[in-house]
């Protein structure tokens, strides 16, 4: 089952009017465009809102609720081979298989006195990835509330099956919706504030949206970048805050060059090189920055990582014998573990070196810690008093990136939107990840979900985001293909994913939000965020 790769009348303010399916005129800087969801000629409102010179809010909602959409309970599957005379729920994790797989659940299902759906999952066609059949589900029933779904699993259970709730509109084919976007869009030329990466500082700790916003006395903000685990690390990918590069790229995956004043905004797939080098010229390739030594979040690292070295969304990677250096930016400490680390000055010269890894963190200088083979290259090359020097080199579509404290670069994925066409790298931006199960496809690629988006359009303004989603009747979600497009009719002529799920969360002015953040729990904290502030 593996993935088969190819190299309207708009108004200001309250008011809101319907749009009809063709482009209406719009004043400067709202998106004038039908959104490319549901059929034609859906119902279609928008409100526009000036919050500032060169910043425009629009917010779009979009269709309505369908009927033939439903709760079901989606039943999970095994990850490869024959199901057995019954699923055994600790192996049944995939929510889609091969055929051969899913009509044998379906049988067993069947034999225990359930009806039971065996429906084909097809994916469209991106740059990298062909069109065609990815899988199939299993399902059973069908229920006008996500309650009534939730009363009919324990029978499943007892049966011997796993199943969870689905709602048919998030599926990703035929839906009227609903859909709510909201769009920023900031105007360089007319726009007089900054456009700011914000990082939450340690690395390892995560603050909201609205908080970020509110502490930036920002004019607005949306979330940014893919994060790790609190406690663990900040960006899952390249990122360079002021010039300053603090997490290395997952080589490959894309990123937004962002310079603080919103112009010549760039999209590219990145890629990162460090260097450390010692006196005698003694090399050694640096493995990372600011992250667990061994563990490679998203993937796409360098030195025999395994199980790949290519990009895998939300896997980690290992890599017994790593290099990984630390700045103040990080915490006071670096994680701690066995291994070796040695502690440096502001000029690279080593103050100690000790055989375990935790220690504190200069404020001016770094820390390097090493585990595997790399620990000892480190023994043998750190000794207290000598120096240690750094390079490092950050590529964008292949070509040196030249680094100033005006711009700062955030890595995410995927690629949406390149040359005013949809352009989708599913497969190098790790959406297509190693082994037969193909669940993280389906269910983070062609399932609807809320989705976080950058972009710039033909006159250079930079378009911030966020599409609702997970919300059953208030709206749906997009998928990766449906994000694409709508980035396109928003003007964009190029775009790119930013983080979303939970994580999708646009606030204004005193950290008031715009959008409804999906989680039960409400707005999530989250690594950084992009913030339009006032100079």
């Amino acid at each position: 089952m593996k993935r088969m790769i190819v190299a309207a009348a708009v108004s200001v303010g309250s008011v809101v009017a319907f749009v009809p399916p063709a482009a209406a005129a719009a004043p400067a800087g709202t998106p004038a465009a039908a959104l490319p969801l549901g059929p034609a000629g859906l119902h279609e409102e928008r409100s526009t809102e000036r919050l500032a010179p060169g910043v425009v809010l629009t917010s779009i909602v979009r269709g309505r609720k369908s009927d033939a959409d439903a709760w079901t309970l989606h039943v999970r599957l095994p990850v490869s081979g024959d199901p057995g005379p019954r699923p055994d729920p600790a192996k049944a994790t995939a929510v889609i298989a091969p055929k051969q797989t899913a009509e044998g659940v379906a049988r067993q299902l069947t034999e225990a006195g359930f009806q039971p759906r065996v429906e084909a999952v097809h994916g469209p066609a991106f740059a990298d990835v062909r069109a065609g059949l990815v899988g199939y589900t299993v399902r059973v029933g069908r229920y006008a509330t996500e309650a009534e779904a939730q009363k009919a699993l324990p029978a499943l259970t007892a049966a011997g099956f796993r199943a969870g709730t689905s709602y048919t509109a998030q599926d990703g084919g035929a839906t009227t919706g609903p859909w709510r976007v909201h769009v920023l869009t900031i105007d360089p030329r007319r726009f007089r504030g900054r456009v700011a990466a914000s990082l939450s500082a340690p690395l390892t700790s995560l603050n909201k949206v609205s908080e970020l916003v509110r502490a930036g006395g920002a004019i607005a903000g949306v979330n940014g970048t893919y994060f790790t685990p609190q406690g663990k690390g900040g960006p899952a990918g390249l990122y360079a805050l002021n010039g300053q590069v603090l997490s290395e790229a997952d080589n490959g995956r894309t990123a937004m060059i962002l310079p603080e004043d919103g112009r010549n905004v760039r999209f590219a797939g990145m890629s990162s090189r460090f260097t450390v080098r010692a006196e005698g010229g003694a090399r050694r390739e640096l493995d990372g920055l600011n992250r667990v030594p061994g563990e490679v979040n998203n993937c796409g690292g360098v030195g025999g990582d395994q199980p790949t070295e290519r990009p895998q969304h939300d896997v980690t990677c290992t890599d017994p014998d790593e290099l990984v250096a630390f700045t103040a930016r990080y915490g006071a400490t670096g994680p701690s573990g066995a291994g070796a680390e040695a502690v440096l000055d502001r000029h690279g010269r080593v103050t100690e070196l000790r055989e375990t890894r935790g220690a504190a963190i200069p404020a001016d200088g770094r820390t390097v810690q090493a585990v595997g083979t790399a620990a000892d290259w480190l023994r043998a090359h750190a000794r207290p008093g000598t120096r240690l020097s750094f390079t490092e080199r950050i590529l964008a579509d292949g070509r040196p990136v030249a680094l100033n404290p005006r711009t700062s670069i955030l890595g995410a994925g995927p690629r949406l939107v390149r040359d005013g066409r949809v352009w989708v790298n599913a497969y190098g931006d790790g959406l297509v990840h190693t082994g037969d199960d193909e669940s993280f496809y389906y269910n983070w690629v062609l399932r609807r979900n809320p989705r976080t988006m950058a972009g710039v359009d033909a006159q250079g303004r930079l378009l911030l985001v966020a599409a609702d989603g997970r919300a059953a009747g208030h709206s749906e979600g997009l998928s990766v293909d449906e994000a694409a497009r709508v980035m396109k009719a928003l003007g964009a002529v190029q775009a790119m994913n930013l983080d979303g799920g939970g994580s999708t969360t646009m606030a204004r002015a005193g950290g008031a939000l715009v959008n409804r953040p999906s989680d039960a729990a409400g707005e999530r904290g989250v690594g950084d965020g992009i913030l339009l502030l006032p100079r």
